[in-house]
């Protein structure tokens, strides 16, 4: 019989959320922990709630969390003698477990031979294929010539997906609807791929129309023993991105539970696995499901798992880690109720889901619900690591009653400061195709006009509760100044932008406590009940409600009617702006990144849409465009430049309007 592999001390090579869940079960199990961090993180949550800490590097994960060496040696300087990759940075990486078994120590996690196998797409489905588990028809051979991929595409028939065989997250992913299209998008895919993961080597698939994202958690121990702990339904996503998940899946039944749960175990004792793992699979509307490819870790999904079977995973992954065998066998196993969570994520959903950074000024978590996060009122949210800040997970007896329960706990939630997908989530469950179980990974992209509507009644309230808020905020700071000089009985002019729509409104005291607010030209009553630090309660229409919001400078956030807004101040900035829309020729960053392309050169002649540069923040690149035609007369960033918000990065000199006088 295998040995035991004792320890004593775990080092977290990750950062956030999930290195808070790893602290939190080791803690419990009477393991110490030691966290590592950045620069940016060094006042983290993850770096507190440890018992020691280590500073790796720079902000930059290549300058951190991804170096192999100084996460190692961080682990000899604090006498760790284990290590748990959490998922994302080097939790996937063969060479990092490699590293570990080479230092002496433990790495929680499968073993690099385990991770190289099904780290490459192309060789994962080869030994899925010779296991007979079911696999899309497709390619994935050596020749990677243009000819040979299309004589393939060709066989494989349209719809064709090309797939990067290093990655995930989307990236190198392309859907091929017809021949006419192959070429530019493998190109586009092999560049996406190379520059990501280094390595443009593509597969090909049969694209299934409109799947469902099905996958089964499987466990493995040195002992020979596997079993499934059932499936998780991922299918609501974005860009290949998951946004939510639940377990069970709503079209999956016992037996074909048990036939997928099969098929996974069948491929984990293929491949000698160890630990926690995960087989994705894509599910079509005959049910039939076919293997798209194995994480070898965690999964951020794991609570909801976790919920249905009232099993600990992170117990599981150090209770194997240490040698031990499986905790029950297939048979012990048990499900109960449904859990589903949504992954909150600090992005600008009617900008295209652009990634934000900044302060999150004021955080409540809900009650009621799991919530993993690392997050505190003033908690900094840096650009340089991903998007998602906190994951929400509801379980209850039935799948309606789990879905009812997180609507409320996501409009429950304050999150100001930094822009999120708080409703985007909320309307997603609260959608008809979600609330029958019907979605698959088309759902997004099919019902974009309800998820991100383009205007609002609502829109009307928010602004009457915000007028009332900036005036009551900005007296506030008046009256600390012992300006006390505005009477009551005269109208207050305010012009604000809520969400980026201007508006125009005054407000008025008819006696204490209560206002007369007009927007847009209509007058509204609005009696103040009570209003403190970051909390107020008014009466509007005759319904008393409750708002919270914070104050930074001419910004004003608040959460209303369980969704977030931020309202800016206009009434002291110039009437309008020319520049507004980049017409004055300068391209300004669109948020807090990393420059990781410049196309422009000074003196080159540009035209409107044309790419100029590339900022990269939280994991994604967003490419700025020239706004004018006309002559570049100032590139004022370099690759590598960390710039912020609305910085100038290049200058175009439009040309004179055509009939312009010379």
């Amino acid at each position: 019989m295998t040995s035991p592999t004792p320890f004593s001390k775990i080092l977290i090579a990750n950062r956030g959320e999930i290195a808070l869940r790893v602290i939190r079960t080791a803690h419990a199990l009477g393991y110490k922990t030691v966290a590592v961090y950045s620069t940016a993180d060094a006042q983290a949550a993850h770096v507190i709630a440890a018992d020691q800490a280590v500073c790796i590097g720079e902000p930059l994960p290549s300058q951190s969390y991804l170096r192999i060496p100084a996460i190692i040696e961080a682990a000899r300087a604090s006498g760790a003698d284990a290590i748990h990759p959490g998922y994302g940075f080097l939790a996937e990486n063969e060479e990092f477990a490699a590293a570990c078994r080479d230092a002496g120590l433990v790495f929680i996690g499968p073993s690099p031979e385990a991770i190289r196998a099904m780290g490459d797409k192309a060789g994962g489905k080869r030994l899925m294929i010779a296991a007979g588990v079911p696999c899309i028809q497709g390619y994935q051979g050596d020749d990677q010539s243009e000819q040979r991929l299309s004589q393939e595409a060709e066989r494989i028939g349209y719809p064709v997906m090309i797939k990067a065989t290093a990655g995930g997250g989307g990236r190198g992913m392309r859907l091929v609807p017809s021949a006419a299209e192959f070429a530019d998008l493998l190109r586009s895919a092999q560049s996406e791929a190379r520059n990501a993961f280094g390595d443009a080597t593509v597969i090909l698939e049969r694209a299934i129309v409109e799947p469902r994202h099905v996958e089964i958690q499987i466990f493995a121990d040195r002992h020979g023993n596997a079993v499934h702990l059932g499936e998780r339904d991922c299918s609501v996503q974005r860009r290949h991105q998951k946004v939510v998940e639940e377990a069970p899946s709503p079209a999956v039944d016992a037996g074909l539970r048990a036939r997928m749960g099969a098929a996974a175990v069948t491929a984990a004792k293929a491949i000698a696995y160890e630990g926690a793992g995960t087989l994705e699979f894509l599910l079509d509307r005959d049910g039939n499901y076919y293997f798209m490819e194995m994480n070898t870790r965690l999964q951020v999904e794991h609570p909801v798992t976790e919920a249905v079977t009232g099993l600990d995973l992170v117990e599981w992954q150090l209770r194997v880690a240490a040698g031990e065998p499986l905790p029950m066998s297939q048979d012990d196993i048990r499900f109960s109720g449904h859990a589903i969570e949504v992954r909150l994520c600090a992005e600008d959903v009617r900008a295209g889901f652009m990634p934000q950074s900044g302060t999150m000024r004021r955080w409540q978590a809900p009650s009621g619900l799991r919530v993993e996060h690392g997050l505190r009122s003033g908690s900094p949210i840096p650009p340089f690591y991903d998007s998602m800040i906190a994951k929400l997970i509801a379980h209850g007896a039935s799948r309606d009653e789990a879905r009812r329960r997180l609507i409320r706990g996501i409009e429950e939630m304050v999150a100001l400061g930094v822009r999120t997908n708080q409703e985007f989530l909320a309307r997603c469950l609260s959608h008809p195709v979600f609330a029958a179980g019907d979605a698959t990974t088309a759902f997004i992209a099919q019902q974009e006009a309800d998820l991100i509507p383009a205007d609002e009644a609502s829109t009307t309230r928010a602004a009457i509760v915000g007028a009332w808020l900036l005036q009551e905020t900005t007296a506030a700071g008046r009256h600390a100044a012992g300006d006390r000089s505005l009477a009551h009985a005269m109208p207050l002019g305010l012009r604000f932008a809520l969400d980026g729509k201007r508006l125009t409104a005054s407000i008025s005291q008819v006696r204490p406590q209560q206002f007369t607010v007009k927007v847009d030209g209509t007058e509204h009553a609005l009696d103040v009940v009570a209003i403190g630090k970051g909390e107020g309660r008014f009466i509007l229409n005759g319904v008393m409600d409750t708002v919270a919001y914070d104050r930074d400078g001419p910004s004003l956030w608040l959460r209303l009617d369980g969704r977030p807004y931020v309202l800016d101040d206009l009434t002291r900035a110039a009437a309008s702006r020319t520049d507004e829309g980049g017409g004055d020729g300068r391209v300004r960053a669109s948020m807090n990144g990393r420059v990781v392309a410049v196309m422009a050169t000074v003196g080159d002649r540009v035209s409107p849409g044309q790419p100029l540069l590339a900022l990269e923040a939280m994991k994604m690149e967003h490419v700025h465009t020239a706004p004018v035609q006309g002559v570049i007369t100032g590139v004022m960033v370099a690759i590598g430049d960390q710039v912020q918000a609305q910085r100038v990065m290049v200058e175009i000199t439009p040309d004179a309007p055509q009939g312009a006088a010379a």
